[in-house]
């Protein structure tokens, strides 16, 4: 369906903070900060691909490239087969459709209505302002108007100044508008990221409702890591510029390829160690504190310093040893907080604090000797940055 290759976007700068690979500045140019750096991925129809990272590692700026409101420097950029933009050394010939012409939906983070437009107006807008020739007829607007604002359950609010509905429903309103045209690829720059925590939570289940009812193919971009792993059918971890980590949410998430992934997306312990001995996927790392067997098909040599990474809900707490456990080591709580849904402790193992996350009914006060179980199969291996 969308196809990127070896897309490349970079903005003057008052200094060159990264390179790609093999090339340099001409003596005498500015120098360059590379906003995307060689980035590629593919997109399946009806999929929801989320590009994920912190602020300034070039996720908007790759999801504006494929708008056409950016220029990038090079790369290929197609849907559906049909070009959009093409340039550089990968290109055959030089493309660059204007946004205008592209038929791609977009929803911006501010939600950029009309305000001086009811809520039946800002979606009939992008049907009326089409060429003649592609322009639907009267009845055929309102029927698709009708129809767009009955799925995002606005249809009641038809009349309404589109300034007069709540945030929740402009948001809506916003994605009404975007989809209304029936685009092959829908563009979401963090569209509820001006939401409060509730609406927030609450949105992302409707948003992928829709998308899924609708089958639009879409691209989310988003640095809530909540957000992402909720929603997407494929997640794609951006830093400075370039794709560290694709993978389905859950495989992200279990196994992170690096520890900025596993810092990125959600909490993790680090525990640093050597790869004392490999047997098929059964690894058995030495720290300073004992220990650590698990399973990972990075398949690490003996001798290699690796990070173990230990998800806080991966570590069982209990006041008697764990019977047949093959990782348990003992510690003391120093701290804990009650979340709600779960409680958080931190053990004081060695030199080493761990968290793990237990269930609400689970408390143990600071102070209270308790075994650490962590299960072999929800250990992950990462290198060492």
């Amino acid at each position: 369906m969308l196809e990127v290759q070896n897309l490349i976007k970079t903005f003057d700068g008052e200094r060159q903070k990264r390179r790609s690979r093999g090339q340099t500045s001409p003596n005498g140019e500015p120098p360059r900060v590379f906003a995307v750096n060689d980035v590629s991925f593919s997109v399946e129809p009806g999929e929801l691909f989320t590009l994920l990272g912190p602020s300034g590692c070039g996720k908007s700026t790759t999801l504006r490239s494929i708008a056409g409101l950016e220029q990038p420097d090079a790369g290929v950029v197609s849907v559906g087969g049909n070009v959009l933009f093409a340039a550089g050394a990968g290109a055959q010939k030089r493309v660059n459709v204007p946004a205008n012409k592209r038929g791609l939906g977009m929803v911006f983070q501010s939600y950029a209505i009309w305000p001086h437009m009811s809520v039946f107006e800002n979606v009939a807008f992008p049907l009326r302002v089409r060429p003649r020739r592609q322009r639907p007829s009267k009845r055929e607007v309102t029927e698709r108007v009708e129809r767009v604002l009955e799925t995002m359950e606005l249809l009641q609010y038809a009349d309404r100044h589109a300034t007069k509905l709540s945030g929740g429903q402009q948001q809506r309103l916003a994605l009404a508008r975007a989809i209304v045209i029936e685009p092959s690829l829908l563009l979401l720059d963090e569209p509820l990221s001006n939401l409060d925590a509730k609406l927030r939570e609450s949105l992302r289940f409707e948003l992928k409702r829709l998308q899924r009812e609708l089958g639009i193919t879409s691209i989310y971009v988003t640095h809530d890591q909540i957000e992402a792993l909720s929603l997407s059918s494929t997640i794609a971890v951006m830093r400075a510029g370039e794709v560290v980590q694709l993978g389905k949410p859950r495989a992200i998430y279990e196994n992170p390829q690096s520890k900025f992934v596993a810092e990125f997306i959600g909490t993790s312990n680090f525990i640093d160690g050597t790869v004392a001995s490999r047997d098929g996927d059964r690894h058995v790392v030495e720290t300073r504190d004992g220990r650590l067997t698990l399973d990972s098909a990075a398949h690490v040599a003996p001798g290699t310093e690796v990070v173990v990474s230990i998800r806080p809900e991966a570590v069982m707490l209990t006041t008697e040893h764990p019977a047949g456990a093959e990782n348990v080591w003992e510690g003391n709580v120093t701290t804990r907080a009650f979340l709600g849904d779960a409680v958080d402790h931190v053990v004081a193992v060695g030199k080493h604090e761990i968290r793990a996350r237990c269930l609400p009914h689970i408390s143990h006060a600071p102070g209270t000797s308790v075994y650490l179980d962590m299960q072999p199969g929800k250990l992950s291996l990462v290198p060492v940055d």
